[in-house]
């Protein structure tokens, strides 16, 4: 089979992987808006701070070498014309294709009036990453003002620290990571944050970017501005989807994805941080847009393109914090649950979140060991009744579940 994968990401370059190695004799080109080999968004931050490339280039800079993949770089796909199938670049160049993969990855969203101006910078990609560290290093950026305290705002705000900056960070809501942790993990996140020597302000919503390019500024809602060398946009992520306009493919805040990752369209299939897929737990379709749902995806969206077929589970929402200095990881959800359960100790909190006797969601803070067996025991949705009342505790042996014997269960 003849494919095109647009986007060489975590999902886009684990689909071509496995189109080459289940289908030899096909042909696999892959299109990247970036100059670089597919890399891992999630290691920027050590590759800034170490210098390491490795994980950087999870799959090797030779990937599309080894593979007999043809990789085009730097180019920008305008459209999708299904009805002649063939992807349209700038410039009106087309490639035809039997079969399309779509993992074009997401942007920065900044719902924020002058997000485009250019002087506001975001850690998105590799590229934009890159000239943000450049002008720390060249000495020309000493303070920095982040807009925004979601994961990718927090590993922003560890790495400029290290990197000799003056950080503040400003957030709309009451505690950093929003999303993702409840209120009493956060202090724990935002006490190792203040250590490092990060500002954190809370309650400031942001309602415009102004100033100078080379003086970046924010407007804050009550009407006073502050500027910074670095002003940077932390503020979430959105599919990158505008490409598929008038193409027929079914567009919600993602592509709509079935359990076999194939959009409306035939042939052509849908992975990672563009598509909208299920969720494992609730069933709700969503964007999941975390490394671990975009390799699998990508895998079975290569599978089933060539006909394998293969169901795709659903998604999981799940975190975790590397560089902080506190390890934190955060997994599930915290929505109705019918009770949590906690420990808590000087330098450690962990919650875990019950629904119908099952664990729905996992918040770990300090103490993150045995974080592999509450997510087994979670997608199992295994019942947990009868020890509900040990099961943050971390001299608990969580395994003992995973091998009860029926009579210790509750139905």
């Amino acid at each position: 089979m003849r494919v095109v994968v647009i986007g060489t990401g975590p999902a886009g370059i684990t689909a071509a992987e496995t189109l080459r190695n289940l289908d030899p004799s096909g042909s696999v080109v892959v299109l990247s808006s970036e100059p670089f080999p597919p890399y891992s968004p999630p290691a920027m931050a050590d590759h800034f701070l170490s210098g390491r490339e490795q994980t950087l280039f999870w799959k090797g800079e030779d990937i599309s070498d080894r593979l007999g993949i043809k990789e085009r770089r730097d180019v920008v796909v305008e459209a999708v014309d299904v009805d002649n199938k063939e992807v349209v670049l700038s410039g009106g160049e087309r490639i035809g294709y039997e079969g399309l993969v779509i993992a074009s990855g997401s942007r920065l969203y900044a719902p924020i009036d002058g997000a485009e101006y250019p002087g506001v910078l975001n850690f998105k990609s590799l590229r934009t990453a890159e000239a943000l560290v450049e002008r720390v290093r060249s000495g020309e950026a000493r303070n920095a003002l982040i807009v925004g305290s979601g994961f990718i705002g927090t590993e922003l705000a560890i790495l400029l620290t290290d990197l000799g900056v003056e950080v503040k960070m400003v957030e709309r809501l009451s505690w950093v990571m929003p999303r993702v942790l409840d209120s009493q993990t956060a202090e724990i996140a935002e006490k190792a944050l203040v250590e490092r020597g990060v500002r954190l302000q809370f309650g400031a919503l942001v309602t415009q970017f102004v100033g100078d390019p080379r003086k970046p500024a924010v407007r804050f809602e009550n009407g006073e501005e502050e500027s910074a060398d670095l002003v940077v946009a932390a503020t979430g992520v959105k599919p990158h989807v505008e490409f598929l306009d008038g193409s027929g493919v079914a567009v919600n805040w993602g592509i709509q994805v079935d359990d076999r990752m194939f959009t409306s369209v035939p042939s052509v299939v849908a992975a990672g941080d563009v598509a909208e897929a299920a969720d494992w737990l609730t069933g709700e379709r969503y964007v999941h847009a975390i490394f671990p749902n975009a390799v699998v995806q990508g895998r079975l969206a290569a599978m089933n393109l060539l006909g394998i077929e293969s169901r795709y589970e659903g998604a999981e929402a799940m975190n975790s914090l590397k560089h902080l200095g506190v390890p934190i990881v955060a997994m599930g959800t915290m929505s109705n649950p019918d009770e949590t359960v906690s420990f808590r100790s000087d330098d450690a909190l962990r919650t875990i979140y019950l629904r119908d006797g099952r664990i729905i969601g996992v918040q770990l803070a300090g103490d993150i060991s045995s974080a592999g067996l509450y997510r087994s025991l979670m997608l199992r949705r295994t019942n947990v009744e009868h020890f509900r009342n040990e099961l943050a505790d971390p001299s608990f042996e969580v395994a003992r579940l995973v091998f009860a014997a029926p009579s210790e269960m509750v139905a």
